[in-house]
């Protein structure tokens, strides 16, 4: 950029000081570096570091500047030497020997591609199977129904789906497999007996919230919740931040700073009263291999967070569905557990040919919201365990009758397939990739036609299978998913 170049060279004539006010990450680090690097400037040099750009924050970055750290500048370099090495000369070979379809191989990029196809060679050498299971309805006499589902049969427990290996076969002989024939005949057998409830389990239980959004998190939610890529997440998410809404947002850190803990807790305090807030400030913990603990997690800008109420008159609808997501997963981070009670219902019967057959029930209610007060939407937010659920009040001994007994047929499914989100959970769980590029990536493993979406799941091209299987055999550090995770640790060292 001929013209920006000069453009600051004219402006720095003027100039007493000059601040480097770039990112504060790897990259942004080089790029300070290399704007010294061309500038030449014969002025004091401050390198100043924000996380977000609200007044007080860029106030606080002025007074306590730091020197460019070299360090940070030669873990950059060192990786675009690698990826140079590696993928201009590799990109060549496949060019040769695939044809134009290859248009390049990469360090992160060609690892993403192997594991969507890894996933569809799974898929391919998947065999399904069969099995049946039998649904109730049942309702004690003092009303009220519930349904349960048949979980034994003559005291050995019935197949479910994770029973099956992936060829199809049993992985343990210890248990029942009704084919269509013996589940309807059972369900007809049964018809006309009666239940009683064998066993009523009560049991307390908790819930947790969230550790705060970190770059790969706010994707897999956004692409859960609004349906969105990663590249849509992250435009969204640089405008905001851009305009100090919310703190940077490619970080691999869970920590939040002191002035947001308390600003997340005195917010829930004030919302949703005292006793949604524990004691003690929550810590977390980051999960992510070789995470770069320089920045905060992603939240709400500035020492008092502003409501989505507060700012819903200044954003677009994509910008307040996304601030939305992260001042509740921030707020609700800072909150007391969930406070839920389970119980489990075992009920039986003797059929009509003497079998002995059992039914299980659980039901899920909550006791005391706490952080599920600020997600406002405890459904969406729960897997199927979790859902509320409330079973009739039933005690050992009491009489059932089944309105209904319904055979039900399954057929186990191969492995999904990758979604974006999925896929940059996969990188980040291996620790490959940073978070400055996951967004990146999945636009490029698109664009060059390795990948395809059909709806949000990842479908490798033939292409890719060509291109993975020659990197296999001939290039296999470069796929070796060690490899890429012990290079990302080896520019930590650096840094």
């Amino acid at each position: 950029k001929t013209k920006t170049i000069s453009e600051l060279k004219k402006a720095l004539k003027d100039a007493d000081e000059l601040l480097l006010a770039t990112d504060e990450d790897r990259e942004g680090e080089a790029i300070s570096w290399h704007l010294l690097e061309v500038l030449r400037p014969k002025v004091p040099v401050q390198r100043m570091v924000f996380n977000e750009i609200t007044p007080e924050a860029i106030r606080e970055a002025v007074a306590n500047t730091r020197d460019l750290d070299m360090n940070l500048v030669e873990a950059q370099e060192t990786r675009r030497i690698v990826d140079r090495l590696y993928g201009f000369p590799v990109s060549q070979v496949l060019w040769m020997k695939i044809g134009q379809g290859a248009k390049s191989a990469g360090r992160v990029q060609s690892v993403a591609v192997r594991l969507v196809v890894d996933r569809e060679r799974e898929r391919i050498a998947f065999r399904s199977a069969d099995y049946w299971d039998v649904v109730g309805v049942f309702s004690p006499s003092s009303g009220g129904s519930f349904d349960a589902k048949l979980t034994s049969v003559d005291g050995v427990r019935v197949v479910s789906g994770s029973d099956f290996d992936q060829q199809g076969a049993l992985k343990k002989s210890t248990v029942v497999l009704l084919d269509e024939a013996r589940a309807r005949g059972l369900a007809d057998a049964l018809a006309a007996a009666a239940f009683t409830v064998r066993s009523v389990v009560q049991k307390p239980g908790q819930r947790q919230p969230k550790a705060p959004f970190i770059t790969s998190t706010l994707q897999q939610e956004a692409s859960n919740r609004l349906r969105w890529g990663g590249q849509r997440t992250m435009r969204v998410a640089q405008s905001l931040y851009e305009n100090g809404y919310i703190t940077y947002m490619r970080t691999d850190s869970v920590n939040l700073s002191e002035q947001a803990v308390s600003a997340a807790r005195s917010q829930a305090r004030e919302l949703y009263g005292a006793e949604y807030v524990p004691d003690a400030p929550r810590r977390y913990q980051s999960k992510v291999k070789n995470a770069q603990e320089a920045h905060e997690a992603i939240r709400p800008a500035g020492d008092v967070f502003r409501t989505p109420g507060e700012v819903s008159g200044e954003l677009n609808a994509d910008e307040f569905a996304l601030y939305d997501l992260i001042w509740k997963r921030t707020v609700a981070s800072q909150m007391a557990n969930a406070q839920v009670a389970t119980t489990t219902v075992k009920l039986g019967a003797s059929a009509a040919d003497g079998t002995d057959a059992e039914f299980t029930a659980t039901g899920t209610v909550i006791v005391f919201a706490g952080f599920y007060a600020a997600l406002k939407d405890i459904v969406e937010d729960s897997s199927d365990d979790d859902r509320e659920r409330e079973l009739p009040n039933l005690a050992e001994g009491d009489a059932l009758s089944a309105a209904s007994l319904e055979p039900l047929g399954h057929t186990t499914s191969p492995p999904a397939r990758y979604t974006e989100a999925k896929l940059v959970a996969r990188l980040e769980e291996l620790g490959i990739g940073r978070p400055s590029t996951y967004a990146s990536i999945m636009s490029t493993i698109i664009d060059r036609g390795y990948v395809w979406k059909k709806g949000s799941a990842l479908v490798p091209s033939f292409t890719a299978f060509a291109v993975i299987r020659l990197l296999e055999e001939h290039f296999t550090a470069l796929v070796d998913y060690q490899f890429t995770a012990n290079m990302e640790e080896v520019l930590d060292l650096i840094a």
